[in-house]
């Protein structure tokens, strides 16, 4: 997949309604630190269009990122925020479902899970929603060059085993550092966009 351009077009608040697009949507969810605007900009090939915080939870809008024309993009906002009130994170949660169950143009949820860490309640919660509303989540193992190349296989099995992934559930490990797993992402996008 080659990036030839990027555009922001549409971002949704709490209030906001959901834009009618046309392209096929991708969408991109996962707690607050595990790097989804560090994978957004890796596949983007930019350094920071999403943007990336050292405050998490930054991302408290819908954003949908027109690629090429031909696809979006769509970042979610980032649950698990401890410092959210309880309202906020009530509201984002009503979001994400509500995208969730009202966007037709949506073909794939990419759900990002820190690879050095078993998969918590929210992360749990996510994987049930999106199975829920008829997808197979795409498991997207973030900070890969955090750990030591011996340890990768016991933390891929850990999520497997947490989130109780079938066997032909994909799961790609992904280091934004590295872009180590950038080109299996592509292909996914590639083959989605064939369908």
């Amino acid at each position: 997949m080659v990036i030839k351009s990027i555009n922001l077009d549409h971002v949704c608040g709490v209030t906001s309604k959901l834009p009618a697009t046309e392209l096929l949507e991708v969408a991109f969810a996962g707690k607050s630190n595990v790097g989804k605007s560090s994978l957004i900009n890796a596949l983007m090939n930019r350094k920071s269009y999403a943007r990336c915080s050292a405050t998490p939870g930054k991302t408290q809008t819908i954003n949908y990122y027109n690629i090429n024309n031909e696809l979006y993009f769509v970042d979610l906002p980032g649950y698990g925020f401890a410092k959210a009130n309880e309202k906020v994170k009530a509201q984002w949660g009503k979001m994400i479902e509500r995208y969730l169950e009202k966007s037709p143009m949506l073909k794939a949820v990419f759900l990002l899970i820190d690879i050095r860490h078993a998969p918590g309640a929210n992360d749990i919660l996510m994987y049930n929603w999106i199975t829920k509303n008829g997808f197979k989540p795409i498991i997207i193992a973030t900070k890969l060059d955090k750990l030591k190349r011996s340890q990768v296989a016991g933390q891929l099995k850990l999520i497997k085993q947490t989130l109780k992934l079938s066997e032909d559930s994909v799961m790609i490990p992904f280091s934004a550092e590295t872009k180590a797993g950038r080109d299996d992402i592509y292909a996914i996008l590639d083959s989605l966009k064939e369908e």
